[in-house]
């Protein structure tokens, strides 16, 4: 046993020696207990101003002071001055205290403050935004943040304190009614057979089951409100009308239906959406024919001698809208159909929360649905830059309609769309230039991340312009196009045959009437929704690209379960979308992956990280194959093995990263990866050397010091003269 076990241990023991000892265990007896309580019922009734006066006062301090033991001050409350006189004391003293709280904050403590609760802050301010005033009611009434945080952290937005009181005033009422009661019930209490009273037991049951109805409530005022604005319908012939066929509204149909709920899928174009038709499908299989070029080009270091490949850029296409139609099977309207998703095919919008109108070729259809989903995704954006309007501009829906290989393609904006296409074009034989406004390629990513793609890109004849801005398109005296960026060091002409703007998405949430029933958008275009992907009208959820953050076929799909799960079974729990360990891969060459937080985000976050970092090159299988450039970078918390976020860049890196997300996903140490027995040789094998590096780096000293001592010991060497704990040199 150790020191400090055995020191612990002897504390707890001198506690309990104490404690019994000074006569604690008999003065905590029921009956002393009655006969305080008695004794303050005097003093009360002979002094009623100065203890209820006392007893205010002191509520007000500690829920001005954010002092904890609220909860138990109410209790006491109700036990000492009854329900009726405990309840108006307790109201108005809580209310008052909260409304001090938020002037303290407003007035003393708003930098500190914004810096700790800026999650809280965000969130709180997004539902004011939404709702006003009756956001604050609702957190009062289901407190989603103690009560003190939501005291500070009230005090710095713009509400006015008037408001922030009379609102709290209301909204604790009844949840102070609740605690009173049942500190007055325990007050009551005669003798410990009393604890089965059938009225402690209730009032304590009622505390627990409070958030539950509190919750039903506020439902229930949600809906009249809505009511009260829209007819709402008696009876509804969908569950749930998902709008958008792409990536987020299958599941959410899919979803939907395996419950047996009746759901519809109004589509406009093409199910499947851009993933399918002009996203992740086509481009993987674009890449893939691109890399087949670079392996043939590289193969003369690997012994293997080849003439120079020639690209039928035709039949690379046809390769490309091959993959499209033998994966949209998956996609289809047959199987949708059978899955029991009512599908079809038009043009919606809400003429309310529950009237969908489905412009259809043969006239409009009017669905009547208890909830909604908007699944719209998202479009390319292309900047109003003078002289565009007279170049036919490529995008990444647009693309896979080219017949031949533009000789010279200029990629504005070095996002993963950016260096996927730009990447793949140069292979395939494009003098491609591309141009990123920032200081680096995958602003998202980490620097030495950015850099490694930078120096492939660069390696492979693609001219890169860091810290360009585009300016505008013009018409060049020898023919063609240019584009005129400027850059540190002044102006310059970019010539090119073909342009490829790919400088974002803009969330699709046009058309469809949101803005005249009051749904928000951020302004990034996203459309406002809460964790729970709920909009500011309860029955009206978004998931995918239209809802944001992040424009990943996955991320969409992860939205869609908890959008549909909330939307059927809401009444009961709702759950909040969490985005910890959402990986994300760039399929250039060579690949970027990561899970959770990268170095830029936890700097910016200031969460405190510790970096672990593999060299690929150190891989026996990356040197076997010949690919050796990139590493494994891990962030943990400092001294544990906890994964706050890992990033790869290498070959493979994308499979590689699946260890990751696995372990932060539940919550699987570094320790345990270096347990894990991978197979030799495979690249991921750089998890576990990764998790090795960590390892050594904290290997405990003093015990490894211990450990040759006893060795050289058992060698049978003199260990008196070495120095203690150290091992030999």
């Amino acid at each position: 046993m150790t020191k400090r076990r055995l020191l612990l241990l002897c504390l707890i023991a001198f506690v309990f020696a104490a404690f019994f000892l000074s006569g604690a265990d008999q003065a905590l007896t029921l009956d002393n207990l009655k006969g305080e309580q008695a004794r303050f019922q005097a003093w009360l009734a002979e002094e009623p101003l100065t203890v209820a006066g006392g007893f205010f006062a002191l509520y007000v301090a500690m829920a001005a002071l954010s002092l904890p033991g609220a909860a138990l001050l109410t209790l006491l409350g109700g036990a000492l001055f009854g329900f009726g006189w405990g309840l108006l004391l307790i109201s108005f003293a809580s209310s008052l205290g909260a409304t001090l709280a938020a002037l303290i904050a407003r007035t003393l403590l708003q930098g500190p403050l914004e810096r700790r609760f800026a999650g809280p802050l965000e969130r709180i301010n997004a539902g004011i935004r939404r709702e006003g005033t009756f956001y604050l009611f609702t957190l009062r009434l289901i407190p989603l943040f103690p009560f003190f945080v939501i005291n500070l952290v009230m005090g710095l937005t713009r509400m006015p304190l008037r408001t922030f009181y009379w609102v709290s005033q209301l909204g604790m009422l009844p949840g102070t009614a609740v605690y009173v009661n049942a500190g007055r019930e325990l007050g009551d209490l005669d003798s410990l057979a009393g604890i089965l009273s059938p009225g402690l037991i209730g009032s304590f049951v009622l505390v627990g089951l409070f958030p539950w109805l509190a919750r039903a409530l506020v439902s229930v005022a949600k809906r009249r409100r809505l009511a009260r604005r829209f007819a709402r319908p008696a009876r509804f012939d969908h569950d749930v009308v998902v709008i958008g066929g792409g990536s987020a509204g299958l599941v959410a149909s899919y979803i939907a239906a395996a419950v047996n709920a009746r759901v519809a899928l109004v589509e406009r174009d093409r199910l499947g959406g851009d993933c399918l038709n002009t996203g992740c499908v086509p481009s993987k299989a674009l890449i893939r024919a691109a890399r087949s070029v670079a392996e043939i080009r590289r193969a003369p270091r690997y012994g293997v001698e080849v003439g120079a490949p020639r690209v039928d850029f035709s039949a690379v296409m046809a390769h490309v809208h091959r993959a499209i139609q033998e994966i949209e099977p998956h996609d289809s309207r047959e199987r949708y159909e059978g899955l029991g998703v009512e599908v079809v095919g038009g043009e919606a919008w809400l003429a309310d929360p529950w009237h969908v109108r489905v412009r259809e070729e043969n006239g409009e259809r009017v669905l009547t649905t208890r909830h909604v989903i908007i699944a719209s995704g998202a479009s390319p954006w292309v900047p109003p830059l003078p002289g565009l309007e007279s170049v036919e501009v490529l995008t990444s829906d647009t693309l896979w309609q080219l017949e031949t290989l533009p000789d010279r393609l200029l990629v504005l904006g070095g996002g993963p769309i950016g260096c996927e296409l730009g990447q793949s074009f140069a292979r395939l034989g494009s003098r491609v230039t591309l141009v990123e406004m920032g200081a680096q390629l995958l602003p998202r990513e980490d620097d030495d991340a950015a850099a490694e793609v930078e120096a492939r890109l660069s390696e492979e004849g693609i001219a890169v312009r860091l810290n360009a801005k585009a300016l505008r398109a013009v018409a060049r005296e020898e023919g063609g196009h240019g584009l005129e960026i400027e850059t540190g060091e002044g102006t310059e002409v970019l010539p090119f045959d073909r342009l490829l703007v790919a400088v974002g998405r803009r969330a699709n949430v046009e058309g469809m009437g949101l803005e005249a029933l009051g749904v928000e958008t951020r302004p990034d275009g996203t459309l406002a929704v809460d964790e729970t992907l709920r909009s500011v009208l309860p029955n009206v959820w978004a998931c995918g690209d239209v809802a944001g953050p992040f424009q990943l076929t996955h991320a969409g799909a992860h939205q869609a379960w908890h959008a549909t799960v909330n939307a059927l079974f809401g009444e009961v729990r709702r759950f909040r979308v969490g985005y910890r360990a959402l990986p994300a891969v760039t399929f250039t060459d060579p690949e970027v992956a990561r899970v959770g937080l990268n170095e830029q985000e936890a700097r910016a976050q200031g969460v405190a990280f510790e970096v672990t970092r593999y060299a690929l090159s150190e891989l026996d299988r990356a040197i076997a194959d010949g690919q050796r450039d990139g590493f494994v970078k891990v962030l943990t918390v400092p001294g544990k093995d906890r994964l706050l976020g890992a990033t790869l860049v290498g070959a493979g890196a994308g499979e590689m990263l699946a260890e990751f997300t696995l372990a932060m996903t539940h919550g699987i140490g570094l320790n345990k990866l270096l347990g894990t027995v991978h197979p030799y040789p495979t690249r991921s094998e750089a998890v576990k050397a990764t998790a090795g590096v960590w390892k050594n780096a904290h290997k405990p000293a003093r015990v490894l010091g211990w450990l040759a001592r006893y060795f050289a010991w058992r060698r049978g060497e003199d260990t008196t003269r070495r120095g203690k704990g150290k091992p030999d040199a």
